[in-house]
């Protein structure tokens, strides 16, 4: 790579992110091995030191191996890694360096992202994300792959965008989303507007400057258009796939376990699950390690909605910089999101907060809480994103499907009202 794409570290003023060495990241993560990886590996000589194999091997890939209750074999009692304890930072595999940043390349520059399955993330503790940047220049380095130009994202599906469009739409729903002016309902309510009429949109007709006219005068349509585009509560089909969304985001089948159970096992079992989330009906199945720990699907829409919540200020303020961070750091669309054009990109994103809108409801009546508390949006949101664009199935053609259904009857509308 002669000529490296320059790097634009995530340009969200209110982010910020230092290691807490909480270890969660250690304990839920598969992490996959790079060939320099297990170089490294083989010559810290793991195997002779703990007297196991520290790698395993499934489906063709190189992976750490996980203990019986899914953390990393070189996690200490303490929360931390014991290779980074033995040799430091810099001898860890690259994604265990990385995280929780997110290396996304478009045709002119690579943008730094930030994964908020992070808890420091989440919990926007440490410092500026600008003193990072030069050690996350390095690790690039190690992913080849991220500075080098990719393929240019399409604006929708069969349309490309032409210069300055993707940039002008970044910037337009940025400024709209950290409005302080908006409350959270409208604020969500208003992003799932603006990415519905732009589905609806024949953009092939609107372009270049046009374009920038158009996605202006709808942000600055709002929140007042909303007042006259009043919605009737969200359709129970609708309601049934939101919940089949958030199971596939739920999802999370661990190497060791998916080895010992079995392929088909593994595969019944999940389509078990997801069907009970389909009807919503009597107990919510076990997933994610018990998460909901088999809470009763009616307590869970017996929930205030996020708006209700006490804690409603915090949550906004939560939302807002995720969504934000995912526009600014490229992870809505193109290569931070399977390929994806902008717009069904946008939608992808709209539906992933409405899915974590109502896990988090979900989270606070297994918690026996009155309303959802900001420690259950953020639990909720966490492992929402742990899945956003890194997860196969989460691009598949059955879930652009779905987001195809939802783009009728106002269906992003409905689902985020539903749940914020």
């Amino acid at each position: 790579m002669n000529h490296p794409l320059p790097i634009l570290m995530l340009p969200v003023a209110t982010q910020r992110y230092s290691c807490h060495g909480c270890g969660n990241c250690c304990r839920d993560f598969t992490v996959q091995l790079r060939e320099a990886d297990l170089a490294k590996l083989t010559a810290q000589g793991w195997e002779e030191k703990i007297g196991q194999p520290v790698t395993t091997v499934f489906r063709g890939r190189t992976y750490l191996k996980q203990r019986a209750d899914g953390g990393c074999v070189f996690l200490m009692e303490d929360g931390l890694c014991r290779i980074h304890k033995d040799y430091g930072f810099t001898e860890k595999p690259i994604a265990c360096q990385l995280f929780p940043f997110v290396l996304i390349p478009d045709d002119v520059r690579t943008h730094i992202g930030i994964s908020f399955a992070c808890q420091s993330v989440r919990e926007n503790k440490g410092a500026e994300l600008r003193t990072h940047l030069r050690e996350v220049d390095r690790m690039s380095f190690s992913l080849p792959e991220t500075r080098a130009t990719t393929y240019s994202a399409m604006l929708a599906d069969t349309l490309s965008a032409k210069e300055g469009e993707l940039d002008a739409l970044r910037m337009t729903l940025d400024r709209f989303l950290a409005r302080e002016d908006v409350v959270m309902r409208d604020r969500f309510d208003g992003l799932a507007w603006m990415v519905a009429s732009l589905g609806r949109a024949q953009l092939a007709e609107v372009r270049a400057s046009r374009f920038r006219e158009l996605i202006t005068m709808l942000a600055s349509a709002l929140p007042g258009e909303l007042e006259h585009l009043p919605l009737d509560r969200a359709l129970e089909k609708q309601m049934r796939l939101l919940r089949q969304a958030t199971y596939a985001r739920l999802e999370d089948v661990q190497v060791n376990e998916a080895m010992s159970v079995g392929r088909w096992r593994t595969v019944l079992r999940q389509l078990l699950a997801s069907r009970a989330f389909t009807r919503g009906v009597g107990r919510a199945p076990s997933v994610a390690r018990g998460l909901l720990d088999g809470c009763e699907f009616a307590a869970i829409a017996a929930i205030p909605t996020l708006s209700e919540s006490p804690d409603r200020e915090a949550i906004d303020a939560l939302y807002a910089r995720y969504a934000r961070a995912t526009l600014l750091g490229n992870r809505a669309w193109g290569a931070g999101y399977y390929g994806w054009s902008a717009v069904r990109g946008l939608q992808a994103m709209v539906l992933n907060i409405a899915c974590s809108a109502w896990l988090a409801r979900a989270l606070a009546a297994t918690r026996h809480h009155e309303h959802a508390t900001l420690e259950d949006v953020r639990d909720a949101l966490g492992r929402i994103d742990r899945h956003a664009g890194r997860a196969p199935w989460l691009g598949s053609v059955g879930e652009r499907l779905r987001m195809e259904y939802f783009r009728l009857d106002d269906g992003l509308r409905r689902i985020t009202r539903e749940s914020i």
